[in-house]
């Protein structure tokens, strides 16, 4: 996404403002901010219908702990988009100044060397997140079939370390299918028009149906799957579907489940600032009240980018996410309100042209944000979020004395329940499986299969499956 092009809508993509950073410029003691009795918060999913839950019980984030995730856009393989991309939307926009820098003089490849580092790096310091793969970057050549200027084993072996090292941590999206022109799907070939109409960052100007944006969406992650990709989620590249909000979430859902046959699609497009929610949003929902309940996860960024740029060629501002002693910043502001943090970059600004300047940057502020909250978060994909909120917000649950009832649309891992007034030990059943947790020793090792209680309230977390799940409190169960 090239957000610094004029014609990204604000309205959506909405950047923070710099009389937020005042506010959150306090020392954090200890591990981490306290912890809310309740942090189930309806925020921007208000208008789903939501199941109603007994007063004392409550679904906290997954482990009790803040989501972090590090949304990348612009990447895919070999290709610098910064170098081939910036000529296209000078074509385009020829009288806009930010495309009249000297693009000829960077890198036309992001080497895997580089995405090899990255990766590695990330495994071993818990960073997950998103991680796009544009299916013809800049209209170069098709990721399925031939990358001109690369050859065909050099294709292959970059697609090979995606598979490998990338996907175990990171969603893979298309960003739609060029990031540039828009490709005509009869012909496979970019328009033959070039103006702000006929490209993705700006496309479409006008109504589309969800069927037609369905299909473009389609095109794209076919190219992804015919390279053995799973993708179950999409991201839009600057502006595009600024013209059809409404059916967009639709059209996402139709094209992943049809590509992909995924249960349930999420997309990136928007950037939340100020002090609106971040947590996910439920969209097109159906089905509710049924065992086949179905809905598009639409998962936010809640910061800028501040790591280098679209063309890879700014200085990066890390403070801006979290300064050194992780005291204030973006994220910090973010993670003391026990909402999703979840940071925004663009690939070349990871690479810097080279200098590596923006994942220097990077690095040092995931060392700095693990110093002070090591204990008090979670770095999760975008579908692992977009998993988690939809099992959050639309399991029911009952309550029979001291047994939990739990119908769950959708599986997930690490579900956490709080339960007022509850004691220990806690045992859990689904199906003729019958699971007794055990006892951690505070809330910062909580995990899938523990409890912990403070004598007031207790809190659970166990892998949950779709379907029925019976919590027993306070008792044993006999075998």
């Amino acid at each position: 996404m090239n957000q610094n092009q004029a014609f990204i809508d604000q309205d959506r993509r909405r950047f923070l403002r710099a009389s937020a950073w005042g506010a959150v410029a306090t020392t954090v003691a200890g591990i981490g901010m306290p912890r809310v009795a309740s942090a189930e918060t309806q925020g921007r999913n208000a208008s789903v219908p939501l199941p109603t839950r007994p007063a004392n019980v409550h679904v906290l984030m997954p482990r009790d702990r803040v989501p972090l995730s590090f949304i990348i856009d612009d990447s895919t393989c070999l290709v610098n988009m910064g170098h081939f991309c910036n000529p296209q939307f000078a074509a385009a926009w020829p009288n806009r100044t930010e495309y009249q820098k000297p693009w000829k003089s960077w890198p036309r490849e992001i080497p895997d060397a580089f995405v090899r580092q990255f990766g590695e790096w990330c495994a071993e310091h818990g960073v997950k997140g998103k991680y796009s793969i544009v299916p013809n970057p800049a209209c170069v050549g098709w990721l399925d079939r031939e990358l001109p200027g690369w050859s065909r084993s050099e294709l292959q072996s970059s697609l090979n370390l995606v598979r490998e090292l990338m996907l175990p941590n990171w969603d893979i999206h298309p960003e739609m299918i060029t990031h540039t022109r828009v490709i005509d799907l009869k012909t496979g070939k970019p328009m033959e028009a070039i103006s702000a109409a006929t490209m993705e960052n700006s496309y479409p100007q006008e109504k589309k149906s969800v069927d037609e944006l369905a299909a473009y969406l389609a095109y794209a992650l076919r190219i992804l799957k015919n390279c053995d990709l799973p993708c179950e989620g999409v991201t839009t590249p600057g502006g595009f579907g600024n013209a059809v909000k409404s059916e967009l979430p639709i059209a996402v859902d139709q094209a992943v489940r049809d590509v992909y046959g995924v249960e349930l699609p999420h997309y990136f497009k928007y950037v939340i600032s100020g002090d609106e929610s971040t947590e996910p949003q439920l969209e097109n929902v159906r089905g509710i009240g049924t065992d086949d309940v179905q809905l598009t996860v639409n998962v936010p960024a809640g910061t800028g980018d501040w790591f280098g740029g679209w063309q890879g060629d700014s200085l990066s501002e890390p403070d801006r996410y979290c300064n050194a002693a992780a005291t204030s910043g973006r994220m910090v502001e973010l993670i003391q309100r026990r909402q999703p943090a979840v940071m925004l970059c663009h690939w070349q600004g990871m690479y810097s042209n080279g200098s590596q300047e923006g994942f220097r940057s990077f690095q040092r502020v995931v060392q700095s944000l693990a110093s002070q909250y090591k204990d008090d978060t979670i770095w999760m994909k975008v579908s692992e979020m977009a998993r988690y909120w939809a099992a959050k917000l639309l399991t029911e649950i009952e309550q029979v004395g001291n047994q939990l009832t739990l119908r769950a649309p959708f599986a997930t891992e690490r579900f956490t329940l709080q339960v007022d007034g509850a004691s220990g030990p806690v045992s859990v059943q689904q199906g003729s499986e019958r699971t007794v947790l055990k006892e951690a020793t505070d809330r910062s090792t909580l995990n899938s299969g523990t409890w912990v209680s403070d004598g007031k309230t207790l809190v659970a977390c166990f892998d949950l499956p779709k379907g029925t799940t019976h919590v027993l409190l306070g008792q044993t169960p006999s075998s």
